[in-house]
């Protein structure tokens, strides 16, 4: 366990010069750590700004193996994180040892990931279009490839400590795609964020990269001047609608607007066809029931809303599900605020008229119970004072809500009435019924960043194909991803060089093709030279 100081990380230093008013707290009994943090000050996150920009001039430079060697190294690092650290993670956030260390794992495995995603090169997306000087007029030698934006503001999130903090997801991209970083570190879990913060530096060390490669600042005030930093190029967060949109907002009145890359709001819709509750309305009951209560419902892609046609085998189903639900044992949340957010979206949902609370999970002592309730379908398919279904607005926490509408239009009228959603999950135990609703999938994958079959949305698994975003307000960009491979697009953009001589020429360009790329050349892909 590495000594705690509570400082901000600057260009390779540690750096205390504000006044020590943050404290990390038990999420269970509300005990304060004995070491406090720093508050960052103005002059501060410029610093950290600043340092990140001089790094990234000389980072971005650095060849796939070398990056690659430093995001393996990172990785290293964050496993030999010991029982001790997830120890204290486990204080700060009440998650259980297992989650943690699952989690610690999949967060060196997505480092690992990217580091093979820069060896291969593929990120780069290099093209050539080669002259041709006898043509009338001349065609121009034209040659493309993606370079890194600059540096990135991160936000870490609450509810993965590990994977979407600070050498999480929006890290290892941004580092994968060549720019330097600046973590805001959550305040939910500062000893976590410090022990995280410091195997990265052990690896920036190790690794031989520019000081200030890798920033971090405390602090509750110091997001708004982050992203306003003129060094700052783009933002990753992770976190609320309100938190995301209040970001997107201040950088895009910048002078020089940047873009904020923000995983915010899903309520996960589930449609149930009828062939699936018909045959597998116990499974189905008993697997959805777990999902909602899984990590006490602070997921992210946490179902929140299940949309079924009227039936006998719906009345059953909402039944067994009930059942189910009451069964579930209660949970400590991430900390008394999240707690206190989901009690009230509860008396929220409580006193929307034609919703109705049918099922509550075990209790206990400041801890969160799974429930279900019931909607009538005008409560879906009518708008609220934003212009939208009252219940479309997430509740963050172990809940979910059934709507049975009493036709297939309507199912599909429902799904019409969404707005942008990480997952929208489809039940059916017929492919013949599937193919019939087609215009229904059709509807959904203008609404979600992905359509899942018989399955659940919690878990979202690390690798090339996955996509982690979704139109307003699931994300601030739908043509992006925050988990997976293709999370490094966000923070690249493509460059082009007409008739540059080859030797100024990035390798990625050059006739000889020293990377040994896959290129697009004159409109065919080779990795030979030319």
């Amino acid at each position: 366990m590495p000594q705690i100081l509570g400082q901000q990380y600057i260009g390779g230093q540690r750096v205390a010069t504000g006044q020590v008013t943050l404290k990390s707290l038990d999420a269970t009994t509300g005990e304060t750590y004995p070491v406090g943090f720093m508050e960052a000050t103005a002059d501060e996150v410029a610093a950290a700004a600043s340092a990140a920009a001089k790094a990234f001039a000389e980072y971005r430079e650095t060849d796939p193996n070398t990056r690659a060697g430093f995001l393996d190294a990172i990785a290293d690092e964050i496993d030999g994180l010991g029982d001790d650290v997830i120890a204290e993670v486990q204080r700060e956030s009440a998650l259980p040892e297992a989650r943690l260390k699952g989690e610690r794992s999949r967060t060196s495995n997505q480092l690992r990931m990217f580091a093979n995603v820069v060896r291969r090169g593929d990120f780069l997306g290099p093209r050539v279009d080669r002259g041709d000087p006898e043509k009338q007029p001349p065609k121009p030698d034209i040659r493309q490839m993606k370079v890194a934006l600059g540096p990135v503001a991160v936000f870490g999130a609450s509810n993965f400590p590990f994977a979407f903090s600070v050498a999480g997801g929006d890290t290892a991209s941004a580092l994968a795609a060549g720019c330097s970083v600046v973590v805001k570190a959550h305040p939910g879990h500062m000893v976590t964020s410090e022990c995280v913060a410091s195997a990265i530096e052990r690896a920036v060390e190790k690794s031989g990269m520019p000081a200030g490669v890798f920033n971090m600042i405390y602090g509750d005030k110091v997001g708004a001047q982050l992203v306003q930093e003129p060094a700052i190029k783009a933002v990753g967060f992770t976190g609320s609608q309100r938190g995301g949109r209040a970001l997107f907002d201040l950088a895009a009145a910048r002078p020089e607007p940047i873009p904020v890359f923000a995983e915010m709001s899903s309520i996960n819709p589930m449609f149930m066809l009828r062939s699936a509750i018909e045959q597998q309305s116990e499974d189905i009951a008993k697997g959805l029931a777990g999902s909602v209560a899984l990590g006490c419902g602070q997921f992210c892609t946490n179902p929140g809303l299940v949309i079924l046609e009227r039936s006998a085998a719906s009345r059953q189903f909402i039944e067994k599900l009930g059942a189910a639900i009451t069964e579930q044992q209660p949970q400590t949340m991430l900390n008394a605020g999240i707690l206190e957010n989901y009690a009230r979206g509860i008396e929220r949902l409580k006193g929307l008229d034609g919703a109705k609370e049918v099922a509550v999970g075990q209790g206990g002592d400041n801890q969160a119970a799974a429930r279900l309730f019931t909607a009538d379908k005008q409560l879906l398919l009518s708008q609220g004072e934003n212009g939208e279904s009252p219940l479309l607005e997430e509740v963050f926490g172990p809940v979910t809500v059934v709507v049975e509408v009493d036709s297939a239009d309507e199912l599909l009228t429902a799904a019409r009435s969404l707005n942008g959603q990480l997952t929208a999950t489809v039940f059916s135990g017929d492919d013949s019924e599937l193919s019939d609703r087609h215009e229904l999938l059709a509807v959904l994958e203008q609404k979600v960043g992905r359509l899942l079959f018989n399955g659940y949305p919690t878990g979202v698994e690390v690798n090339d194909a996955m996509v982690h975003g979704g139109p307003y307000p699931a994300t601030t960009d739908a043509r992006g991803t925050s988990v997976g491979s293709l999370a490094i697009e966000r923070y690249l953009r493509p460059v082009c060089y007409q008739n540059m001589p080859d030797v100024a020429l990035p390798d990625a360009l050059k006739n000889a093709n020293p990377l040994a790329l896959l290129r697009l050349v004159d409109g065919a892909f080779s990795r030979e030279a030319i």
